[in-house]
This record gives structure tokens, C-alpha cells and sequence, in this order.
């Protein structure tokens, strides 16, 4: 949760695959292990959030996701959240391990409409490539 989207209440979820993240993260994995055992029902501790009792069985933090539209399509960007996002990705492979086929994970989010000039602060000039993908 950011300062943008402190006061948004409306939490949607949207499948992991539809979501773009266009920067590479750094990743620390002991907290994507405390945010999947989270997910799967057993809250663990993690160096963000030491104290058990705060943390939501089976629930992550909703992520903030900017929707863009553009040329007719809806496209869904994340730039924070990259811990979070590893732990449903784990979610949905470990899931597709054990039946032999992926169902569509959902991820906590909450959505912020934004323009392609908006995003261009993020991307600079590689916006447009992001787009056409």
C-alpha cells in the first residue's frame, strides 16, 4: 500500500499474467518464502513485518497496479510489490506442479487509472515497445 492509494478502498483482483512489470526487481527471498507460507494459510514473520499477529492468513497487502488504456486495449503495470508478485508467481507454479495444468492466480490489487504520459515517467522512451507488446 502507497501514499496514492492509502485512502482507495475498492480492492480488485486481476490474473498475475495480465500485470506488466517492465523493471527487474531485487529480490530478498526469505521474505517471498514468509509471504507465500502467508498465502498458503500459515502467517510467517519476515525482516517488513516482525510482529505474527498483524499478518492476515492466507492475504498479502493489495498491490498498486496503474491501468492504462491505450489504442483500445487495457494494460495493467506494477512497479512496486515485486516480493508480493514472487510469492503468487510461486503460488501459480507450485499449484501447476501438482495438477499438471496453471489455473489463473489472482492478485490483490488496487487499481489507478493513468495516462501513456503518466507512464512515460516511469518507462521514458521505451514506453511505446512496453505498449506493443
Amino acid at each position: 500500500m502507497s501514499l496514492q492509494t492509502n485512502n482507495l478502498s475498492n480492492i480488485q483482483y486481476l490474473p498475475l499474467s495480465s500485470i506488466k512489470r517492465p523493471i527487474t526487481p531485487v529480490l530478498d527471498y526469505a521474505k517471498i518464502d514468509a509471504m507465500e507460507s502467508t498465502l498458503r494459510g500459515v502467517p510467517m514473520a519476515s525482516s517488513t513485518c516482525p510482529n505474527i499477529s498483524e499478518i492476515t492468513a492466507g492475504e498479502l497487502p493489495p498491490i498498486d497496479v496503474l491501468c492504462v488504456r491505450h489504442e483500445g486495449k487495457t494494460h495493467y503495470f506494477a512497479f512496486g510489490g515485486c516480493h508480493r508478485f514472487q510469492a503468487y508467481d510461486r503460488m501459480q507454479q507450485k499449484e501447476g506442479d501438482e495438477t499438471n495444468e496453471k489455473s489463473p492466480v489472482l492478485v490483490r490489487c488496487k487499481v489507478l487509472p493513468a495516462t501513456v504520459k503518466q507512464l512515460k515517467l516511469y518507462l521514458g522512451a521505451s514506453v511505446e515497445s512496453v505498449l506493443n507488446e
